[in-house]
């Protein structure tokens, strides 16, 4: 029987491996690779716990190989879907019942295993489907998705300790129930922490789940479901189905016992979601809870104080890590003439030292986009961009998916501030800079600000700290994670939460405790110990 007020293990952001030459994180990651190729892998969606497999098999091929077959996995119908719901609404009441402590172990124990005897098995499975370069990987698939685990477990126990005052007689407490009916967590492809996270969140809270992975993402998703099932996670608590997204989306939005939806992905997809969920409240049991993440145009603001080496190592970092393909990477910059001559050069030259090819080189530094559907959109931004007359390529350019799909790292130059490629979306590694009068400053700020409809992240570079403050003031609602002398990518579970507003999502700031609170329906309890034997108030005594 449990009667203690248990304290959780300390929290910790797992450090990030160096997977230097010789070491041996280096040589179990390339075991793992070597043995991740050498066979095609069977992925089937998992229901209630069983392996669901289907005669409708889809191949899986590295973006930066398309002639290797990795495997295949197994594509579903509305039936699937049905029974995924069915499953969720059947584990439901054993699992929001358990006690919290056991579900934190479930999370604490994943951690472990992936962080653990499954980290070069995820780190290649990351590499290997998505195209991520090891420290790419290693500082996603692996570091911030165990600090996931770990920190919701730590947030969790937050949660509930928050508790309301009592007085005389009476004891007040707060208990957070899970949300009715069920959750559908919808994940991208661009981080495997993010598909990890988004069907954990919730159900450590005590919800269950229905999880649809992206088509491209399928190979390291299953890496996760086998953490899960080892990790102890009860049957139908998390089912992870492979379905087109009208699919999915006919059966769950029209499901009475639809309770919630934890999403990250383009902005329009939200829209269209939104849209669909609010056609449908009357036929819900409860109010959905709706959080997404979506897009970004994220910028670089510098000022004629800032040091342009510092910029230039910025920029390319902040845009071309991982061809760009991060909600927060670095899509637009603005950079006073004064310094732009010299943060051209750094930036050119930095270019043209990167090295391109498979992740499997540990020396490359860049890879290939994730599918060629994202590859002829990026590839139609770049060559309009050689056909305008206000916008001239300075790096880069260049294409081809004669193996995979590589696009190299492209700079453009623009004298149009509204110039698309400054206004919308790309996701992709191309950088738009807009060079400003130094004298313009403040309403080079108002422009930035103006610009976009995305406020996700955003970076102010600058020694003068009355022009750090100025942007930080003016900038107050243009970016959710907001940094000051550093790149706008790369935020860390537990230091800075992320999420962004305007048509960048609901701001609910994943990897802290305001993401928990979503998915939890707080109920309070108020217990006298005195109760009133009389209807009578004092003030209605005779004078």
């Amino acid at each position: 029987m449990s009667n203690a007020h248990f304290k959780l293990p300390a929290v910790y952001n797992e450090p990030v491996l160096s997977y230097a030459p010789g070491s041996p994180e280096k040589l179990a990651l390339k075991k793992a690779l070597k043995q991740a190729k050498s066979r095609q892998k069977d992925v089937p969606m998992i229901i209630n716990g069983k392996r669901v497999r289907t005669k409708n098999k889809i191949s899986i091929h590295p973006p930066h190989e398309l002639s290797h077959t990795l495997g295949h996995y197994h594509q579903g119908d509305a039936t699937h879907v049905k029974k995924a719901i069915d499953a969720a609404m059947k584990a439901k009441p054993a699992w929001e019942a358990m006690p919290w402590q056991d579900r934190a172990a479930i999370f604490l124990k994943a951690a472990d295993l992936l962080s653990g005897p499954y980290r070069a098995k995820m780190n290649a499975a990351t590499m290997l489907c998505q195209s991520k370069t090891a420290f790419q990987s290693e500082i996603d698939a692996v570091c911030e998705l165990a600090d996931f685990y770990r920190y919701n477990a730590a947030f969790m126990s937050q949660i509930y300790n928050e508790q309301p005052d009592s007085s005389k007689d009476i004891w007040n407490r707060m208990e957070y129930r899970a949300l009715e009916g069920f959750i559908f967590a919808l994940t991208p492809f661009n981080f495997t922490s993010i598909a990890g996270n988004l069907p954990a969140a919730p159900a450590i809270m005590g919800n269950t789940v229905v999880w649809k992975a992206a088509g491209t993402q399928v190979y390291s998703a299953s890496v996760i479901m086998e953490i899960f099932m080892e990790a102890g996670l009860p049957d139908g608590v998390i089912n992870l189905i492979f379905v087109s997204g009208p699919v999915a989306g006919e059966v769950i939005f029209k499901h009475r016992d639809f309770g919630g939806l934890h999403f990250t992905g383009s902005t329009n997809t939200f829209n269209r979601l939104w849209h669909t969920i609010s056609e449908n409240v009357p036929n819900y049991k409860s109010y959905p809870r709706i959080v997404g993440e979506t897009g970004g145009k994220d910028f670089v603001m510098v000022h004629q104080s800032a040091d342009p080496k510092t910029v230039s190592t910025a920029l390319l970092r902040g845009a071309f890590e991982f061809q760009g393909q991060k909600c927060s990477a670095a899509s637009r910059a603005y950079i006073p003439k004064s310094l732009w001559a010299r943060v051209e050069k750094y930036l050119k030259a930095d270019i043209e030292s990167i090295d391109t090819g498979s992740p499997e080189d540990f020396r490359n530094f860049f890879t290939a986009v994730i599918d060629e559907k994202s590859y002829d959109k990026i590839t139609k931004y770049i060559k309009n961009a050689k056909k305008a007359k206000s916008v001239k390529v300075i790096a880069g350019g260049e294409f081809s998916k004669k193996e995979g799909y590589f696009i190299q790292p492209t700079v453009l130059l623009t004298k149009d501030p509204n110039y698309v490629t400054m206004e919308e979306e790309i996701f992709g590694p191309v950088l738009t800079i807009y060079v400003y009068d130094d004298k313009k400053y403040e309403q080079t700020l108002d422009l930035l600000d103006s610009t976009s409809p995305y406020a996700l992240t955003g970076a102010i570079f600058a020694q003068d700290k009355d022009a750090v403050a100025l942007a930080y003031k003016k900038l107050e609602h243009a970016a959710g994670n907001f940094y000051i002398n550093d790149k706008p990518t790369g935020a860390v579970v537990g230091q800075q939460p992320f999420g962004g507003a305007r048509k960048s999502g609901t701001n609910d700031k994943a990897g802290s405790v305001w993401n928990l609170l979503r998915w939890v329906s707080p109920r309070t309890i108020k217990e006298n110990f005195n109760p009133p034997t009389d209807y009578r108030y004092p003030f209605m005594a005779e004078e």
